[in-house]
């Protein structure tokens, strides 16, 4: 099947009606594979316009790949529809091996219909450019899709969600579009889950490290280290929000052996930290994202939270890593981004009152029972 012959006039509804859903739109040519190599699946999602991160991604991941799109309209559809092509004509591993998905709004049959690209821009589909063959295809969305953009809210959790229950493997890492693995990881992991045996609940947080864009993405644990040094690359987030990723704790990964070429865990996070939100992999049975939080602001730490409420531990694995482009830097956000992480935080005070109730853990009370012990004592 090719994109156009999917019909978005139908599908499956979100829990709340809001999106409509076509799960396995298009199949990567191998990825019914059920090969018993297989061990982890990388699950990620997207708006279109940050689509052209996939070739990349795909070159250093050299699996299993189950990708949740989002189309706000019929024009960006069509996009969507010319870019997978471009990619699965221009890289065989996304052609192999990655599977797509898409999510449209409950009004999509509102906003302008299109039929196809205008011709003359079929000759800026050069395979070693991406992000320019994506440039020239958004230029193609009118004013009015763009309007709605703005005025609606990316569902991300619906998104990982949709990605998630996407891949066929036992261990599912979960990502965003724009993260990228170190080169290998997929042979690395595959060994490693081989003979993982967690007989808890478990989660292995893969680091992640902001890289300057003058730099060659690492090629492994080594080279991140030399571009760290070098003032080139540091934790993701350290400089914008520290607590994305601290309960990580990147200083003892780093020390650790830097030559290593099998996965091991290189420590268990011990000073959790509510808003942490690593990038993990993990069996597909961990908590759902809830889909009630809509656009920025506790979509990815309120699912990590709930793990460790139910008693998840987070082990964090060397020598792979993940990299995301460009130093990042305190600045100020657009008020409708504040507007959203505003929004989302009075529903988080409701989402983390159920979910005490429901795995029978309050941190508050173990934290004042411990101090009425002391007392006592």
């Amino acid at each position: 099947m090719a994109f156009h012959d999917v019909d978005l006039s139908y599908g499956r509804w979100d829990n709340q009606q809001l999106y409509r859903i076509k799960d396995f739109a298009l199949l990567g040519e191998q990825y019914a594979d059920t090969s018993e190599a297989n061990y982890v699946c990388l699950a990620t999602q997207t708006s279109v316009e940050r689509l052209n991160s996939l070739p990349q991604v795909s070159a250093n991941w050299q699996g299993k790949m189950s990708v949740a799109l989002f189309a706000a309209g019929h024009e960006e559809f069509v996009v969507l529809q010319y870019f997978v092509t471009y990619m699965r004509l221009c890289f065989v591993n996304i052609r192999e091996n990655a599977t797509f998905h898409i999510l449209v709004p409950r009004d999509y049959d509102k906003l302008p219909r299109v039929e196809a690209v205008p011709y003359n821009m079929k000759g800026k589909f050069d395979c070693q450019y991406p992000d320019r063959t994506m440039k020239a295809l958004l230029k193609f969305r009118t004013l009015k899709t763009l309007q709605w953009r703005q005025r609606n809210t990316y569902p991300q959790n619906h998104m990982r969600n949709l990605a998630r229950k996407g891949c066929q493997t036992k261990y599912v890492f979960l990502t965003d579009i724009d993260i990228v693995p170190s080169t290998n990881s997929v042979p690395q992991l595959n060994h490693f889950f081989r003979t993982a045996n967690c007989s808890k609940l478990c989660a292995y947080v893969i680091p992640t490290f902001e890289i300057d864009i003058r730099a060659m993405f690492p090629r492994s644990k080594s080279g991140l280290l030399r571009l760290i040094k070098k003032g080139l690359a540091r934790p993701f987030h350290e400089k914008v929000f520290i607590y994305n990723q601290y309960a990580t704790n990147f200083s003892k990964w780093l020390s650790t052996n830097t030559n290593e070429t099998e996965v091991s865990v290189s420590h268990i996070v011990t000073n959790f930290e509510f808003l942490y939100e690593p990038f993990y992999v993990a069996v597909d049975n961990v908590p759902a994202h809830d889909e009630r939080f809509l656009g920025y602001g506790f979509t990815r730490n309120s699912q990590v939270y709930e793990m460790h409420i139910a008693g998840y531990k987070f082990y964090v694995l060397s020598p792979v890593f993940t990299g995301h482009w460009g130093l990042q830097r305190k600045q100020a956000r657009p008020a409708w981004r504040e507007q959203q992480n505003n929004a989302n935080r009075r529903k988080f005070d409701v989402f983390k009152s159920e979910i005490f109730v429901r795995y029978k853990n309050d941190p508050r009370l173990l934290l004042k029972a411990k101090k009425n012990q002391i007392i006592v004592k």
